[in-house]
């Protein structure tokens, strides 16, 4: 059964830092690019970062880039994203998302996005 789990969303002041966690399992995490998403009230899923199935290419969109980074740990099958220099408009649900890519740079797509996880809230309020 595949699982995508996100865990360390909550509340922060702006200007704070938050690391999300992504723990994979059900699917071999090697072969597959890994996408964090997300979603706030009344917008459009956005992509703010994916790594590469050997993480060597990461790519984040100019809104997130410079704050947010994005690593892996391929032998314990979690994604992770560190979030600093938050802000009120980063406030959403953020998912984790695999996309079956073996070789080449991941994309900031959702469709290409096989597996879903359920989603964790961040929230950057004073």
């Amino acid at each position: 059964q595949v699982q995508l789990v996100e865990s360390g969303g909550g509340l922060v002041q702006p200007g704070g830092s938050l690391r999300l966690s992504c723990a994979a399992s059900g699917f071999i995490f090697d072969y597959y690019a890994i996408g964090w998403f997300r979603q706030a009230p009344g917008k459009e899923r956005e992509g703010v970062s994916c790594i590469s199935s050997s993480g060597g290419i990461t790519n984040y969109p100019d809104s997130v880039k410079g704050r947010f980074t994005i690593s892996r740990d391929n032998a314990k099958n979690t994604v992770y994203l560190q979030m600093n220099s938050l802000k009120p408009e980063d406030t959403a649900i953020y998912y984790c998302a695999a996309d079956r890519r073996l070789f080449g740079p991941c994309v900031l797509s959702s469709g290409n996005y096989n597996y879903w996880g359920q989603g964790t809230q961040v929230t950057v309020s004073s």
